[in-house]
């Protein structure tokens, strides 16, 4: 079965904790701390393998994740970063968040990489927080969780031409006809259930090749998911230049070849209005036949008299194959060259930070407010909020951010719950005065051994280390 579709789940690896450690060596009194920072968690990235032709992998296989960083060690010795996980899919294949179906990236060209899931940052050790007020910190960050998704995978075959044209329409016999293809063929509706895709050479081993992909027949409502088209009309999105293959005949239940072309191009054009611009050559299949023979006349008047380039052929027999893949060929290298697409169509999308220190806070609901932006969402997500002194440091930050006063603005009380990054945290007012005047008392202190330190002609840290 031809699998171009698929879901899967990413996970960044979790930063490693920092390290809470102290220098102890012998006849070393004053160690201070020396406790080392955790190493960063592994990325994931999706990488093109031109050798892959399908998503059947992921059939198999949903779930990813990737390293996580190691935590800090002493001796200020950062903990190993976590090792980047690399997942290959084929070429064509486009990332969609499953979430808010924002595309994130077009992968097509081999080698072409995308980071869909961001590792989380390794916590600092306390060797970070000593200054010269806090010489012995006891506190470390935890790291942050890595980013996690769900992303769907869309295959589109890179062909460089496609045919279109109604079920039994010999489409897949005209691929066979064309290259070493050997699509299922038979005389009923719906033989080709999948795409196929085949190379033509022109002149021999060693000429000039196109890709041509023989798409499942669309029937009327295929836009709207009638029938097998619907699932395969993304197929033909890359594709230069179109092969509309017409039964001549009518078939066996005596259509009008004219009214089938209409309907065909109705279907391109409701799928994507692009698709009905795109270059198209017709070939009026199955001159073989008698009933083709007394249509012919009337089709080719038709058809050119709309501006396209008929040509009479026979799948089956391979007669007037050669002349419609010559001239294909002299259309392909009057059109731009393949995967030549705006860049905006096709651009690697990266999954770059917001601006770290925009916040927003808002009231939910009377006792629920949120806070919200990547800076403090990530100091929230790395707090160990069980250590008294990263509780401390995390007040500082509400603070010297704006966010206290902001949350005061709108009117929080003591005991109200404030939304962080799926954390919720419960409002004390007390805690917050009680740090207030600490630093107060911070500051009248800094300026009494700056008085001392000016009087003595020293400097004030030094002052502090006598």
């Amino acid at each position: 079965m031809f699998y171009d579709r698929a879901k899967i789940y990413v996970k960044a690896g979790d930063g490693g904790n920092g390290a809470v450690s102290f220098r102890r060596e012998k006849y070393v009194p004053f160690g201070g701390p020396d406790g080392g920072d955790g190493g960063d968690g592994g990325d994931v990235y999706l990488r093109v393998d031109p050798h892959l032709n399908t998503l059947i992998a992921f059939k198999y296989k949903q779930h990813f994740r990737a390293e996580r960083g190691e935590s800090g060690h002493g001796a200020k010795k950062t903990g190993k970063r976590g090792a980047h996980l690399y997942i290959d899919v084929p070429p064509g294949t486009v990332v969609i968040d499953d979430e808010t179906g924002e595309v994130l990236a077009d992968l097509v060209n081999p080698g072409d990489v995308v980071r869909v899931a961001r590792g989380g940052m390794g916590g600092m050790g306390n060797a970070r927080f000593a200054t010269a007020t806090r010489q012995a910190p006891r506190m470390a960050e935890k790291g942050e969780p890595g980013e996690e998704r769900w992303i769907r995978l869309e295959m589109k075959l890179i062909a460089d031409v496609g045919l279109v044209g109604l079920p039994n329409a010999g489409k897949s016999t005209l691929l066979a006809a064309s290259s070493s293809a050997r699509p299922k063929i038979a005389d009923y509706p719906f033989t080709t259930i999948t795409p196929m895709l085949g190379v033509v050479e022109i002149g021999g081993p060693g000429g000039d090749t196109f890709v041509m992909a023989d798409i499942p027949g669309l029937i009327e409502g295929a836009a709207e998911g009638v029938g097998l088209g619907h699932e395969f009309l993304r197929h033909i999105e890359r594709t230069r230049l179109l092969i509309h293959v017409l039964d001549g005949s009518g078939g066996l239940e005596g259509r009008d070849p004219l009214e089938d072309f209409r309907t065909i191009n109705e279907e391109l054009a409701a799928y994507a209005p692009e698709l009905a611009e795109r270059p198209q050559i017709v070939a009026i299949n199955k001159i073989d036949l008698p009933e083709t023979q007394a249509n012919l006349p009337r089709l080719t008047e038709a058809l050119t008299k709309q501006g396209y380039e008929v040509f009479p052929i026979s799948a089956a027999t391979t007669e007037g194959v050669p002349a419609l893949l010559a001239r294909v060929l002299e259309r392909l290298r009057e059109l731009p060259a393949p995967l030549e697409v705006a860049p905006q169509e096709r651009r690697i999308y990266t999954l770059e930070e917001k601006q770290d220190d925009w916040w927003e806070a808002e009231r939910l609901s009377r006792h629920h407010f949120a806070v919200r932006g990547p800076k403090i969402e990530r100091i929230t997500r790395m707090t160990d909020f069980g250590n008294e002194e990263a509780a401390e440091r995390y007040q500082r930050v509400l603070e010297a951010s704006g966010i206290s006063a902001k949350l005061e603005e709108l009117g929080i009380q003591p005991g109200d719950v404030v939304h962080v990054a799926d954390i919720e945290l419960i409002w004390d007012e007390a805690a917050l005065e009680a740090e207030r005047q600490e630093e107060a008392a911070q500051r009248r202190r800094k300026t009494r051994r700056e008085r001392m330190a000016a009087r003595l002609g020293i400097d004030p840290d030094e002052l502090l280390e006598r």
